[in-house]
């Protein structure tokens, strides 16, 4: 981008922030335009929005010229640290097993690599392209932790979930690989969390140098471990499943601006992963009921939200008696595993202290503080009573 405002990215909190990588340049997108078949012949684009996601930088182009053009696409670019071309593989192949059960995921489009590769890599730098769904990206601007504009809006929300998860069912791929920014089922599931944590950290160099400047055994002692013996002990496992991870009203596309508006696109699957259909719905939940940007003691929680979203998904998909009972138990230590990933991203990926210390002070442990908190203990106990 030259000239104009500078482009700024959701930050740790409601400011914009500067981005950690700086946005995509014209030379850039032609040089992945020229690396996908389907877009050959094209004899020009135009940048249409560049996204203000924070984790890496992505823009909406419209490309020209061309006998199947124009078409918008969607393109993304990772540093190799966070997403390399085998990762993101994994995230397409889920994509493709979606699309052929009907769920309106995006294309992903092929490059010139070996074997139908869907992700190219240049230098320290991964690309990826979407075609671009219909609909209206109605929450495009919304930070996550920020709510849905209506409890209808929440309502058919669920609903895509709850469909979502039916048509996952079938695709067996085992687990990813731990990365920084991904979400996983992998702590949350074990039977000790401190001795999880301290085995994963010992595998994952970037968040082991960070942990070494934090008391992190008896922080996670005081705020953690007993909420994660608490679902432990419940003795029962949901049923492993394919899941999106990052359920929010900005990564749905609408079919209008009203409140009767229904999902007819989802997007952005960067987090997805093999966990359970109720780790994504408490990640659902947490993502956009309570009001987490807002001070401590003046803390927002969307009731009418929680009721209509889990209304919504048992519409689509009812939940068993383990998933219901195990909901209202996961849900206060349902970020552990990302938080720790997103500590592990800004400490050793971005080399940003102030906000590896807010991943783990602000959201790590703050947020399970405030489960713990009279106002906590009441949100789990109506997500309790709502399932009923």
């Amino acid at each position: 981008m030259t000239g104009g405002a500078p482009h700024l990215v959701h930050g740790m909190g409601l400011t914009p922030a500067p981005p950690d990588w700086p946005p995509l340049t014209e030379d850039e997108l032609q040089r992945v335009v020229a690396h996908v078949p389907e877009l050959s012949g094209s004899t020009g684009l135009d940048v249409v929005w560049h996204s203000p996601r924070p984790y890496s930088a992505a823009a909406l182009v419209r490309v020209v010229g061309g006998d199947d053009l124009p078409r918008t696409v969607f393109v993304k670019r990772h540093h190799d640290a966070v997403r390399d071309p085998a990762a993101l593989s994994e995230e397409h192949r889920y994509l493709l097993h979606l699309r052929a059960k009907g769920e309106p995921v995006p294309r992903v489009l092929g490059t010139k690599g070996r074997g139908g590769a869907t992700a190219w890599q240049h230098g320290r730098f991964t690309y990826e392209v979407h075609e671009a769904l219909d609909g209206i990206d109605l929450y495009r601007e919304a930070p996550s932790w920020t709510p849905y504009l209506s409890a209808a809006h929440a309502g058919v929300a669920g609903q895509a979930l709850g469909r979502l998860h039916l048509a996952s069912e079938g695709y067996d791929a085992p687990a990813r690989q731990p990365a920084p920014v991904l979400a996983s089922w992998s702590l949350i599931s074990s039977t000790d969390l401190i001795s999880a944590v301290a085995a994963h950290s010992a595998r994952r160099p970037g968040l082991a140098s960070y942990l070494r400047t934090r008391q992190w055994k008896e922080d996670l002692s005081r705020h953690l471990v007993a909420q994660h013996e608490r679902w432990r002990a419940l003795g029962a496992e949901p049923d492993p499943l394919w899941t999106h991870n990052d359920w929010h009203p900005s990564n749905l596309l609408w079919s209008g601006k009203s409140e009767e508006a229904e999902v007819v696109g989802i997007i952005d699957f960067g987090l997805c992963n093999r966990t359970t259909a109720v780790y994504d719905l408490a990640m659902a939940l947490e993502r956009a009921a309570i009001g987490w940007l807002q001070p401590f003691s003046r803390r927002r929680v969307w009731l009418d939200h929680v009721s209509a979203l889990l209304g919504g998904y048992r519409s689509a998909r009812p939940l068993s008696p383990v998933e219901m009972e195990a909901l209202p138990l996961v849900l206060p230590i349902v970020h552990v595993d990302y938080a720790l990933s997103e500590v592990e991203y800004f400490h050793s990926v971005v080399g940003s202290a102030q906000n590896a210390d807010l991943a783990y002070q602000g959201y790590l442990l703050s947020h399970a503080r405030w489960f713990a908190s009279a106002a906590g203990r009441g949100f789990l106990a109506y997500v309790a009573e709502a399932l009923r």
